[in-house]
């Protein structure tokens, strides 16, 4: 398995090689794995302090990612919590045409979403993109499975105490649903980084570009120069690198869990 993993890591491995060489060693043969001639920070200033605004693209990136990963969780959880443990009239029948809709291609809502955000005057502004983006029906479904799994005696002990629905919500099935909730962070997080559609159809100002934009324009900037290039795409993913090595456990933990009812 370690070998199997050296395997899969190699394109990684070479890229981060890539972005510390000087543009003649890169495409050297064979392969130098540990640079000969160091230039780690010239690529990086040049990555962060050159002609693409590239800090700019990471700041909105971050910003949209995070925004939109709060949201997800407020709606996804208390979404969850609703068809999980509250009765209420077809409530099994509105959660499957919930999932209905999931089997729509996002691609084929592409011209209505169009209109209705020229409509609401949000085109070109992140605004769009939070109001597009801060529900996720596959992660809702995630959040009610595991919330299933929460064993009703707690509630019933929740509420002869006197807690209303809000206060089991907020204090009793949320603490119980950790491992679900770091899981929908993590992964609505990396989805929201890596989106290239929604951006490139709903903003034109440059200044609002998130990264997978960026990358574009970079790309464009310095198509000849490999190590920059490799140097910008190395900047992009560390916070996904980073997430994921911290809070593996709990993304395992919460998909294994999403996917049983108890």
């Amino acid at each position: 398995m370690g070998l199997l993993s050296l395997l899969f890591l190699s394109p990684l491995i070479w890229m981060l090689s890539a972005a510390s060489k000087v543009e003649v060693d890169v495409m050297a043969y064979p392969i130098q794995w540990i640079p000969k001639h160091w230039n780690l920070i010239a690529n990086f200033k040049t990555v962060w302090f050159g002609h693409v605004p590239f800090g700019l693209n990471y700041f909105n990136s971050l910003k949209l990612s995070l925004i939109m990963t709060l949201f997800t969780l407020l709606f996804a959880s208390m979404a969850g919590f609703s068809f999980s443990k509250l009765n209420f009239p077809f409530k099994n029948q509105i959660f499957i045409l919930l999932l209905s809709f999931y089997l729509i291609p996002s691609e084929s809502t592409l011209v209505p979403r169009f209109i209705m955000i020229r409509w609401l005057g949000l085109y070109d502004t992140h605004a769009a993109l939070i109001l597009m983006g801060s529900f996720t029906i596959a992660l809702t479904f995630l959040m009610r499975q595991f919330m299933l799994s929460i064993h009703h005696e707690y509630l019933e002990a929740a509420q002869i105490d006197g807690a209303g629905y809000l206060r089991i919500y907020w204090q009793v099935v949320l603490p119980m649903a950790k491992p679900i909730i770091a899981t929908v962070g993590i992964l609505k997080f990396l989805w929201t980084w890596n989106e290239y559609q929604n951006p490139l159809i709903f903003l034109m100002n440059q200044k609002l570009f998130t990264i997978p934009l960026g990358m574009g324009a970079f790309n464009d900037e310095y198509a000849s120069s490999y190590a920059i290039t490799m140097m910008a795409s190395v900047s992009a993913i560390i916070p996904l690198v980073i997430i994921f090595i911290v809070l593996q456990k709990q993304v395992i933990n919460g998909i294994a869990g999403g996917g049983v009812k108890g």
